[in-house]
């Protein structure tokens, strides 16, 4: 198979924050922030393995700053390094104080999807080939996270 890029991967979702998304202090509740943090990743799994995904892991998120109702959220991701029939997915979340706004890193995180064929069973998916430098950075550093995430499941 030959290597992808990971702009092929990369996907953008923006939304706007709603009553309904939000708890009794006004802010977005983490759940939905995670709901959209799986949705993108597996978006963008998919568009690098050309094949259904699901999600293996995902590693700790920290809520680095808080999104109120009538905040834009923007949640971008991409395939940032590739096993066998696993992928790493960056990603980053983005609020922003109403159209045009300040902006300020909400969350980031790896997600690990899992390529499976029609039987469910995983199958094998391309290489990435990173290209920017976040990206090569990202590429770089993953050998030690996939390491990490090994130790942490044999615990």
């Amino acid at each position: 198979m030959e290597p992808v890029p990971a702009s092929n991967s990369r996907t953008v979702q923006t939304s706007l924050v709603l009553p309904p998304d939000t708890n009794h202090l006004g802010t977005i509740f983490g759940g939905k922030v995670l709901a959209y943090i799986d949705e993108v990743a597996a978006i963008a799994a998919m568009r690098h393995a050309r094949n259904p995904v699901v999600t293996a892991s995902i590693d700790s998120v920290d809520f680095l700053s808080p999104v109120k109702e009538g905040d834009i959220v923007n949640v971008e991701a991409f395939v940032s390094w590739t096993g066998r029939t696993s992928m790493e997915v960056y990603v980053k979340v983005m609020s922003e104080k109403g159209p045009g706004g300040d902006r300020r890193v909400t969350a980031i995180s790896f997600v690990t999807m899992v390529a499976v064929g029609k039987d469910g069973k995983p199958v094998p998916v391309p290489k990435v080939l990173p290209e920017t430098e976040e990206e090569k950075q990202l590429f770089e550093s993953a050998p030690e996270r996939q390491e990490l995430r090994k130790k942490r499941k044999k615990r």
